[in-house]
């Protein structure tokens, strides 16, 4: 029997399992509504391998080792949301071809899928790679108490498995941006507006003028963007502004552009005659650029998906993701091998159900042929 078979009559079961996951509300920070996540996994992938769990200031972190053959193989999930408890009216429902909750597509409906995949090769007979599962309480913040564990996990094994969601079309992803964030600070001199004004130094003044230079060294044609999106500034109306900030998002796809642009933030000059700058922050994510191996990977993935009528391109997206860390190592990474849906981080947020097996059956034959 192949996969694709023996899951078809098992989606209300795997549905059961969605609703289990999905109900159980965790919003980032949420200590305990990650904790129950946290042991749910644990209870469903335990009985699989040996379980690890470590407390980290941002949840609970797991690890499932499942012995194998061929491959060593690390895949990584987040149990971490957007949303906050209660932001959905009604956390479950499936209306028409689509199920709905929080995270059900970023991205716990992908660890049932996981699940779900793991038991059907079991049931079957079918060949597993040496696995390392590690799930993760914190990728929706930056993956501070995570990243250690991600990279570390990603050194120890041959490749990676990423089950962050496909792309809007179903592409898997091959390659995801860099993400940075900068705070730009102009220091001036206080001084009473309507008395002495020409003694003060504008820093709101200064930082208008930067910010063009800041937009300035966005790249289009490289996919370099630079979002100075959030600007503070002075006190009150009547007083020289001291001090003011502009937060900037950068978007890379390589590490040569993070470069360009982080040693052109850190050589900004001051306009106004007194007035200095000062520059914070950095890549909090490096770019996930795809190697020849890593596209080894995809075509891999492409023609086991063709076998199950699936038509998978090589996607390219402007988001972050922990495969960014493991790319960045020069470990094979493949992502995107969630299930299928959309409206991440909306609250109209889904699951295709008529999908779920052929994607589950894709993962399942992606772990026997890594098993070889």
């Amino acid at each position: 029997m192949k996969p694709i078979e023996y899951l078809q009559p098992q989606l209300p079961a795997i549905l059961q399992d969605l609703e289990a996951i999905v109900t159980l509300e965790a919003p980032s920070h949420d200590l305990p509504g990650l904790a129950k996540v946290a042991d749910w996994i644990a209870a469903q992938f335990g009985p699989l391998g040996s379980l690890e769990r470590e407390e980290t200031p941002n949840g609970p972190l797991l690890r499932v080792r499942i012995p194998g053959a061929g491959k060593k193989v690390l895949v990584l999930c987040h149990f971490d949301t957007v949303h906050p408890v209660g932001a959905f009216a009604v956390p479950w429902k499936i209306e028409g071809d689509r199920a709905y909750g929080p995270g059900i597509y970023d991205m716990k409906g992908n660890i049932v899928q996981l699940l779900w995949a793991l038991r059907t090769n079991r049931a079957l007979g079918l060949g597993l790679p040496t696995l390392e599962l590690l799930f993760t309480p914190d990728e929706e913040v930056g993956s501070m108490a995570s990243r250690a564990a991600i990279e570390a996990g990603a050194l120890r094994n041959d490749l990676v498995l990423v089950l962050e969601a496909p792309m809007g079309n179903g592409d898997l992803k091959v390659a995801r941006k860099g993400v940075g964030q900068y705070r730009l600070t102009a220091h001036g001199k206080p001084a009473h507006q309507g008395v002495e004004p020409e003694k003060g130094i504008n820093a709101i003044v200064e930082l208008a003028h930067q910010v063009l230079k800041v937009v300035a060294l966005q790249d289009w044609e490289q996919g370099t963007t630079l979002g100075p999106n959030v600007i503070k500034g002075g006190t009150t109306s009547n007083v020289v502004a001291a001090t003011a900030w502009v937060e900037i998002d950068l978007r890379v796809w390589t590490m040569a552009e993070a470069e360009r642009v982080e040693k052109a933030l850190k050589a900004l000059e001051p306009v106004l005659p007194g007035a200095t700058l000062s520059v914070e922050g950095g890549l909090n994510r490096p770019p996930m650029e795809p190697s020849p191996a890593s596209l080894e990977l995809f075509e891999m993935a492409r023609r086991i998906g063709a076998e199950l009528g699936l038509q998978l391109g090589p996607g390219r997206v402007g988001g972050g993701s922990d495969g960014n860390f493991t790319a960045a190592l020069g470990v094979p990474t493949l992502d995107g091998l969630g299930l299928f849906g959309e409206a991440a981080h909306q609250l109209s947020e889904n699951v295709y159900i008529p999908q779920i097996p052929a994607r589950t059956a894709l993962l399942c034959g992606i772990l026997q042929e890594l098993s070889q």
